[in-house]
């Protein structure tokens, strides 16, 4: 579930290997560049975190924020089926 803190939507992923996270992580770059939206994120071994928020709406959670991150959940469910 995303968290709203900060002015920012965060949520963090796990998966079975640096390589699934990795793929996850290609799969949502080119999501979001199609949206034009981009993630603030970070990669470890297996986790993922993603935070997002609109920058020139003033660093704050909009719809957009919200499609990606729907997006984004779509992309991970297929990771875990």
């Amino acid at each position: 579930m995303w968290e709203e803190k900060n002015n920012k939507l965060q949520k963090n992923f796990e998966f079975k290997d640096f390589t699934r996270a990795f793929s996850f992580m290609t799969r949502v770059a080119f999501a979001a560049e199609k949206m034009n939206h981009h993630p603030e994120w970070s990669n470890v071994w297996n986790k993922v975190s993603i935070s997002l928020s609109t920058h020139d709406a003033g660093d704050v959670v909009t719809e957009k924020d919200r499609k990606l991150a729907d997006a984004i959940d779509k992309i991970y469910s297929e990771f875990v089926n």
